[in-house]
């Protein structure tokens, strides 16, 4: 059964460009504008993209896991909140009322180590997603190799690994502004919430400590990934709208699969 879409936000909340004048730049303008299918989270009632969400569903005998790529079947629920949010609302029960409604009386079991379950698919799918993006030939390991490509204004995104020197993240750093005509900007690549040992398993190479995407849509999959971790951990949430906290009985209306 089809469920009713929600209802529409306004359009002005906008991500900002990036310095370098590129294919990319238009095409990130072009995603705020039309940011996709919208949800709407059932602690907090704010509306953002879907994409920037996290689908829980349950298992064929109750059991409410994450399902961070939203393809299990049957009916699921988004959550947008941090990590401290999701076991605050775990421990006082009102995750437990949110999802009653949104399954609508359906059997439910929630796991204790739920905030876990989610760090863990939300670090997975970003793991995943740069694996499938280094076979795809869109990924560049390497100093020397991340430094000219940075250089030469071709690496989308620049990452380094959570361990990763200071002296290293700056000389890359500096190259990456070089390439996006920001020098002078303080603009930096991103520290993932990774090590090297992680990152290293993941992409099945040795010592992987920076990593940078040359391919526009690549980078913006992998940010996307990133986003909804940096989200779960440190409560930021890209894109996010103001929408108004909902009643009970209205989040039931505007609740999505």
């Amino acid at each position: 059964m089809r469920t009713p879409p929600n209802e529409r936000v306004s359009s002005d909340i906008a991500k900002k460009p990036r310095h370098r004048k590129s294919m990319r730049g238009e095409a990130c303008a072009t995603k705020a504008a039309n940011p996709g299918p919208e949800r709407k989270c059932i602690l907090t009632g704010a509306h953002a993209p879907r994409d920037s969400l996290l689908r829980l569903a349950i298992s064929p005998d109750g059991l409410v896991l994450p399902d961070p790529h939203a393809k299990a079947p049957g009916r699921g629920a988004w959550i947008g909140v941090s990590r401290p949010e999701l076991e605050t609302a775990l421990a006082k029960g009102q995750l437990k009322g949110a999802l009653a409604r949104a399954f609508k009386g359906a059997k439910l079991e929630l796991p204790a180590d739920l905030p876990d379950l989610v760090q863990h698919a939300l670090t997975k799918a970003l793991l995943d997603r740069l694996g499938l993006e280094l076979r795809a030939g869109n990924v560049v390991l390497g100093t020397s190799r991340i430094d000219e490509q940075a250089r030469s204004g071709r690496a989308e995104l620049l990452l380094h690994a959570s361990d990763a020197s200071e002296d290293g993240r700056k000389k890359l750093d500096q190259a990456w502004r070089v390439g996006r005509d920001a020098e002078g900007s303080g603009e930096r690549g991103t520290v993932l919430p990774l090590d090297r040992a992680a990152l290293s398993v993941a992409l099945g190479r040795e010592n992987v400590v920076h990593l940078a995407l040359c391919n526009g849509a690549a980078a913006e999959r992998v940010e996307g990934a990133l986003a909804r971790l940096l989200q779960y951990l440190e409560g930021t949430l890209p894109s996010e709208t103001d929408g108004d906290r909902a009643s009970p009985d209205r989040q039931d209306e505007e609740l999505n699969v």
